[in-house]
């Protein structure tokens, strides 16, 4: 049988196998590479995407923590002012009240007594003055607690002085419905 050298050709078949084995392991590496880079691109893309949504965010709500805190400025104001407008209609309805109280006052006087002073605290009024008998005082203060204007009188001092009764008188101050004044 005649001889014939496969040799060469399995040495060719074989140093041709190499050379696409590496060339195929040079093309996967070189696409796993770009595939990576791809991968890595995309994950910086979406990380800078949410980097500006947070920033967008963060400034979104330092400017509605800026509204809020306006807004809450305008509430105390409006608060302060409601204040403002409620003590000057409540000035502006007690006006005639201190007035018809100090009218009063002069009213339930009885003959023989005297106010030497009189002043306003609140709701009540204090009244200093002289009486010529005890009877006088008594008197002064059943005409106070008849009256719908005042409340219960409290007497806290009755003193002797040159034949005249000092006394010291507190009188609270009351708003009578409209039916009680009529």
């Amino acid at each position: 049988m005649a001889k014939i050298n496969l040799r060469a050709w399995r040495e060719e078949l074989a140093a041709e196998r190499q050379k696409q084995f590496v060339v195929n392991i040079l093309a996967a590496a070189f696409l796993a590479a770009i595939v990576v880079f791809l991968i890595g691109f995309y994950i910086d893309m979406q990380t800078d995407r949410q980097k500006e949504r947070n920033t967008y965010l963060r400034n979104e709500i330092a400017q509605l923590d800026h509204q809020l805190k306006e807004i809450k400025e305008l509430k105390n104001k409006r608060a302060r002012l409601l204040d403002r407008l409620n003590a000057i209609q409540e000035l502006q309805g007690t006006r005639p009240l201190i007035v018809r109280s100090f009218d009063e006052m002069v009213r339930v006087l009885p003959d023989g007594v005297y106010y030497s002073s009189l002043s306003r605290s609140g709701d009540s009024i204090n009244l200093q003055g002289r009486a010529e008998k005890s009877d006088d005082v008594s008197t002064l203060m059943r005409s106070v607690y008849a009256s719908i204007w005042f409340g219960e009188p409290n007497l806290s001092t009755v003193a002797t002085d040159s034949g005249m009764k000092k006394f010291n008188l507190s009188v609270p101050v009351l708003k009578p419905s409209l039916e009680e004044v009529n």
